[in-house]
């Protein structure tokens, strides 16, 4: 019987992260993704995203800050997206969608993945730009427009645990 070895940090490949869809438009759905040798899209109905924003109206610290609900909904469905495949990420590049924000959504997305990786490094996440030739870039788009199925369709239920 041979043991597999556990992947190392020095293993893991970056990702690229890239959305279309962006959560605060409420009529359509939101695509999240991630690309890079591995892919992975999911979609977060519009119906859900309205749900969940409801949710948040009713938390006093959110009730009269829309971008702070916006940019929670964003980093939840991050979490959802990545919380997974954690352990065979290095670098995890997110398109900057968000110009400003990208502390408060490291935040967010530090506090839940160290919940289950306490070793997890700040540095790993990285903001940037990453354009339209990126795969993540491609495989958003697809599974937004209906080329391709999202891997995964997010719930409400999903969503709450994060909210």
């Amino acid at each position: 019987m041979t043991v597999m070895a556990k992947p190392s940090r020095a293993m893991a490949t970056s990702v690229e992260v890239d959305q279309s869809g962006k959560v605060e438009r409420t009529q359509i759905d939101t695509v999240l993704a991630f690309a890079n040798g591995r892919s992975y899209a999911i979609r977060i109905p519009a119906s859900v995203k309205r749900q969940a924003l409801e949710f948040l109206r009713q938390k006093p610290r959110h009730a009269k800050n829309k971008k702070a609900m916006y940019l929670r909904l964003f980093s939840a469905g991050l979490f959802i997206l990545l919380k997974d495949q954690l352990k065979m990420c290095g670098e995890i590049i997110i398109d900057a969608e968000y110009t400003g924000s990208d502390a408060d959504i490291r935040g967010m997305l530090l506090t839940w993945i160290r919940q289950t990786d306490s070793e997890f490094a700040k540095s790993r996440l990285v903001f940037r730009q990453i354009g339209k030739k990126s795969p993540a870039h491609d495989l958003a788009l697809a599974v937004f427009r209906g080329v391709r199925r999202a891997d995964y369709v997010v719930t409400f239920e999903d969503l709450l645990t994060w909210l």
